[in-house]
């Protein structure tokens, strides 16, 4: 996804006013990729993703977590609320990443939909929390809500995200 696109669809998801914005509020940071001079191909690197703030690895880390990446999981109830799809979001949390597709079920259980909507969620949290931009972060925020990655009742989650082969730098 170009970062342009990106921009866009924060700012029409009502996330941000502007670039301006994103970058004081995010501290967005834009790494460079190494390339492989004779294949023009981005060096293979685990920490590298191609479609948002969290990679891919670690996606499918936490999606193993909490579903084993099953998309009919449909929904079931986890802590007094629903929690739906493969990565098992909240309502609240879908709604923190600006609603898409208008209907939480829908959406929660779309792969599609609910991993933009976690890079979506993450992009707005990560600067709030005061973690690194990390796997661990991104999954005791997931599993703790904005600042989960400073509360201690996470880290069994993490625990569990690196024994499906995630690491920090994931």
């Amino acid at each position: 996804m170009s970062v342009a696109l990106f921009f866009a669809l924060l700012c029409g998801l009502n996330v941000c006013c502007g670039l301006k914005e994103i970058l004081e509020s995010y501290k967005v940071e834009f790494e460079q990729r190494e390339v492989d001079v004779e294949s023009d191909e981005p060096a293979s690197d685990d920490s590298i993703d191609s479609n948002g703030l969290v990679s891919d690895k670690c996606m499918r880390c936490i999606c193993m977590v909490e579903s084993h990446c099953n998309n009919n999981i449909g929904c079931r109830m986890d802590v007094g609320s629903l929690s739906c799809g493969p990565f098992q979001i909240k309502k609240a949390y879908w709604i923190d990443c600006g609603q898409p597709k208008g209907d939480y079920k829908t959406c929660a259980n779309d792969y599609s939909c609910a991993y933009n909507c976690i890079q979506t969620y993450m992009a707005r949290y990560i600067g709030y929390s005061g973690c690194p931009k990390n796997c661990e972060s991104y999954a005791r925020i997931h599993n703790g809500g904005p600042r989960g990655c400073t509360n201690p009742n996470t880290i069994g989650y993490w625990n569990k995200i690196k024994q499906q082969g995630c690491t920090i730098y994931s």
